[in-house]
């Protein structure tokens, strides 16, 4: 009698072990549904709201002016932080290798003066190369509005 009681309390168990299981795996999955990914596939130029046949598309000047200050904003931003990557990348190797080899550097670089270093490449590129990009896109974008008046 004792031997077949055990024998169904390891049967729930189990079942419960099964159904925990089966929760778990629900809940994993509710996160990976195409709801959860719309913003993955938008356009970035694209806007949620769709307007209606009376508004008018046309965007006045400052409007336009406004939406190519945008776009060369997070075009600066994009090739800043590719820039900052690769910087990273580029001062990480050399200088956790010298800290490694060089007797001086292992003498007087800790942790901290290592990161400092890393760190310092990577921001000087984001800003020289952020810097750069929106001031190009700023100089195309005031050629184009010239060369408009000109005509």
């Amino acid at each position: 009698m004792h031997v077949s009681s055990t024998n169904t309390h390891e049967r729930e168990r189990e079942k419960k072990k099964k159904k925990n299981k089966n929760k778990n795996k629900k809940k994993m999955s509710c996160g990976n549904t195409a709801s959860g990914m719309i913003g993955l596939f938008r356009p970035r130029d694209q806007s949620l709201v769709i307007p209606s046949p009376h508004e008018s598309t046309k965007l006045s000047n400052q409007q336009q002016m406004d939406l190519n200050a945008k776009r060369c904003t997070e075009a600066g931003v994009r090739a800043g932080m590719k820039a900052a990557g690769a910087a990273a990348v580029g001062s990480a190797i050399p200088t956790l290798i010298g800290v490694r080899v060089i007797p001086w550097a292992k003498a007087n670089l800790n942790h901290t003066a290592q990161a400092l270093i890393i760190s310092a490449a990577s921001t000087a590129a984001y800003f020289i190369t952020a810097d750069k990009t929106i001031l190009e896109c700023a100089r195309r974008n005031s050629r184009a509005n010239y060369e408009k008046l000109m005509k």
